[in-house]
This record gives C-alpha cells, sequence and structure tokens, in this order.
C-alpha cells in the first residue's frame, strides 16, 4: 500500500473511531432526535456541493425509494438509537457491540443470497463473535438496563442491513450522490421534531456538547465519506474495509482515556473474540487484484 494510502487508512481509523466518544458528550445536553438532525443537516451542507459539482445528486434521486429506505435504515434509525443508548451505556462499550456488525450482516448476506455459502470457516466465526457479543452485553446488562442493548441491536442490525439494500437496488448510483441525497432526506425527516426545539437548545446547551455535535457533523460524517471514497479509489474496496476491525479499539482507548471510562479484562476477552469471529465470517478468497475493484457505496457506512 502507498504512502498516501497508509495516511487515509490511519485517518479513517481514527474518524470512525472517534463518533461514540462525540456522541456521548453530546447526549448530554442534546436529545437524540436534535443531534440527528445537526448531524444531517450540517452534513448534506457540506456534501451538496461534491456531489453538484460531479453530477451526481440527479442520479441519486430517481431510485427515490430504494433510497429513502437506506436513509432510514442506515441513517435515521440507526443514528437516533445510538444516539439515545449512549445516554445510558459507556462510548467504549458501544464501539464494542458495533463491531458485530460483520457477523451480521454475514447472516443476512447468506440469508438473502445462495451465493454466500456458509463454510466451516464462516460459521466458527459467527459461533465466536456472537459468543463475545453475548459476553459482552451479559456483562453490562445491569449497568444500563436492557432498553439500551435492545437500541443497540437495532442499529447493528440497521448497519448491517443497509449495504444490502445498495447492493440490491442502489449498485449503480454514484458514491457522492448517495451519500448527500441520504443526508438530505436525513434532514428533513427529523426537522418536523428537532426545528422547534433548536431555538432553546442553543441558548442552553454548552461548549462541549455543542463542539462534540458540530465534530460529529463536519468530521465524522462529511469529512469520513470524502476520506473513505479516496481511500477506496487508492486501495481499493476490499483493503478499505479493515478499518471496521480498527474503530472500535480507538472508541475504547478515546473512552478510557479521556471519559475515564472502565476497560476489564473481560472487556479486552470480548473485544478479541468479536474481532476474530467477524474476521473468519467475513472472509474471502484473495481476489487477484483487489486494488482494481471499484468503489462500494455499500462499505461507507458512518457510525
Amino acid at each position: 500500500m502507498s504512502r498516501r494510502g497508509w495516511i487515509l487508512f490511519a485517518a479513517m481509523c481514527v474518524v470512525w473511531g472517534i463518533p461514540y466518544l462525540l456522541i456521548k458528550i453530546a447526549v448530554r445536553e442534546i436529545g437524540p432526535a436534535e443531534l440527528v438532525f445537526v448531524r444531517t443537516a450540517i452534513g448534506a451542507v457540506l456534501l451538496l456541493p461534491i456531489a453538484l459539482a460531479r453530477k451526481e445528486l440527479r442520479a441519486s434521486l430517481k431510485p427515490w425509494l430504494p433510497l429513502l429506505v437506506y436513509t432510514v435504515v442506515e441513517i435515521g434509525l440507526p443514528w437516533l438509537l445510538l444516539s439515545d443508548a449512549e445516554r445510558h451505556v459507556d462510548s467504549s462499550f458501544t464501539g464494542l457491540v458495533i463491531a458485530g456488525v460483520p457477523l451480521v450482516a454475514a447472516v443476512l448476506a447468506r440469508l438473502s443470497s445462495r451465493a454466500e455459502r456458509l463454510t466451516a470457516a464462516r460459521v466458527g466465526g459467527l459461533l465466536t463473535g456472537f459468543a463475545g457479543v453475548a459476553l459482552l452485553m451479559g456483562f453490562h446488562v445491569g449497568t444500563g438496563g436492557v432498553v439500551p442493548l435492545l437500541e443497540l441491536v437495532g442499529v447493528v442490525v440497521c448497519y448491517a442491513a443497509g449495504p444490502l439494500i445498495i447492493e440490491r437496488w442502489l449498485t449503480d448510483v454514484p458514491r457522492y450522490g448517495v451519500a448527500a441525497a441520504s443526508l438530505v432526506v436525513g434532514a428533513v425527516l427529523f426537522a418536523p421534531v428537532a426545528v422547534p426545539s433548536l431555538p432553546d437548545l442553543a441558548r442552553t446547551v454548552s461548549a462541549g456538547p455543542a463542539l462534540a455535535a458540530l465534530a460529529l457533523a463536519v468530521i465524522c460524517t462529511a469529512l469520513a465519506f470524502v476520506l473513505f471514497f479516496a481511500l477506496v479509489a487508492e486501495v481499493g474496496g476490499v483493503r478499505a474495509t479493515v478499518i471496521t476491525f480498527v474503530n472500535p479499539a480507538v472508541a475504547v482507548v478515546l473512552g478510557f482515556l479521556v471519559l475515564d471510562e472502565e476497560v476489564t479484562v473481560l472487556t479486552g476477552a470480548a473485544f478479541v473474540l468479536i474481532l476474530a469471529g467477524s474476521f473468519l465470517a467475513t472472509r474471502r478468497p484473495v481476489e487477484p487484484d483487489p486494488a482494481a475493484r471499484p468503489a462500494d457505496p455499500a462499505e461507507a457506512r458512518v457510525p
């Protein structure tokens, strides 16, 4: 991998590892719906000029129904559930649970396509990964309550299902068009709930949560899409998805250093099981030239 590829890879590991920390800080004073609206609205404002300049927006709006479903499944619902859950559980714990997305994605891929065979290695990976998730959630069930855990399960299922929607109905839609249009639709969906409360929120929110929400929109949403698409173009989609296995570690480290969240041996053991299971469950045969694989919007999942 080139030097530019390594720089982009390192940047993405950080950019998609810090959302959990920022969400935890933001929801101290900002409601989940308001936070999702701010994130989608600012992200849309920043990405729309790029999509328009590349003439990709119009093409992304033609399949409007799949785009709407994708927005709800990949952005609206999971970001809302994630923000609400982090009012009750640690950001590091959230990052580790979300690491189970590849496991659920492997199961959904098998259910939706006969071409996805469950080999012995994949079955072993699924069992190992789900054991790690069960260990992690069982250990935390008494700390934050059952509802936040169910919300995180919903987030995992949504994040795993979103790429399947793109693969089935939005494969030929330009990637910046999908990103910008879905953020616009997300902002419109949350506007009726969030906009009336924004004036009061602007007067009461302190600097920390406000800056966290701004960073979440600018860095972890708009900039994240730009960096990820650049990374895919540089190293290929297969290699780019390796960041999925690094992001949870970044979330744990930041939660420990910034928020003084507890990291135990049990947490580390669960993390190892989840990562090992995800790797085995999602491993594919080596392609002749992975770097030549075209960019796939399905791989651009923003936490």
